[in-house]
């Protein structure tokens, strides 16, 4: 059987400005359990804000690679996704942390006029339309609306206000616990709310596992 490897999508380090530490080392953890092999990927721009995590204020005059923080969890492991041939993976996973709404698209910023930055939607989209298996985690769901037709089941927990948009923008969304993720098999997309909605590194550990999970069956299938 070929090997799988599934790109990671990282957007810097840290839940307020980047990836959310512990989903992505958690989701890499649950690949490497479940055998499947994984590329960390990240865009090389500036990060669209800064904070320090200490007081969880903004640096105002603070600047950072995405690439390169997002490269702190991947232990120096990384590439551009600008360079990144999605012919080279069989799915694809998402990490929460603020920095999917702020930095691989600007959802943060703009709510439902939002856009996806072009590096990540020209390779995200690619893995989409050849309709391989994606995860989706914490915050990070509100890219999908732009990469999958109407009608699609997601979750971000139970925050009502970020549903709503969601809805508006075309999906369906699924109220879940933090320790469980909704499968949308018709479009092969997996979610999980994590830190949107967990109380402990344990509940987050669950939800995740739950998703790699259905993920490898997907690819199994």
């Amino acid at each position: 059987m070929q090997k799988q490897k599934i790109a990671v999508i990282l957007s810097g380090c840290g839940a307020l400005d980047g990836s959310e530490i512990h989903e992505s080392v958690l989701t890499l953890l649950a690949l490497d359990r479940a055998g499947l092999t994984y590329q960390c990927l990240a865009p090389n721009i500036p990060q669209t804000r800064v904070v320090n995590m200490a007081d969880g204020k903004t640096l105002e005059h603070a600047s950072r690679n995405i690439l390169e923080e997002s490269a702190r969890i991947a232990r120096g492991k990384i590439k551009d996704i600008a360079s990144a041939n999605p012919d080279d993976y069989t799915a694809m996973i998402f990490p929460g942390g603020f920095g999917a709404a702020l930095n691989l698209c600007n959802f943060g910023l703009n709510k439902e006029n939002y856009s996806i930055q072009a590096d990540v939607l020209k390779f995200a989209k690619s893995i989409v339309d050849t309709k391989k298996p994606a995860g989706f985690i914490c915050i990070a769901p509100v890219l999908a609306p732009k990469l999958y037709p109407t009608g699609i089941k997601i979750t971000i927990g139970n925050d009502k206000a970020t549903a709503e948009i969601l809805e508006k923008l075309g999906a369906k969304h699924v109220t879940c616990a933090a320790t469980d993720c909704v499968v949308d098999k018709s479009h092969k997309l997996i979610t999980t709310p994590a830190y949107m909605l967990a109380h402990s590194i344990k509940e987050v550990a669950m939800g995740i596992e739950c998703l790699v999970k259905e993920l490898s069956l997907m690819l199994n299938r």
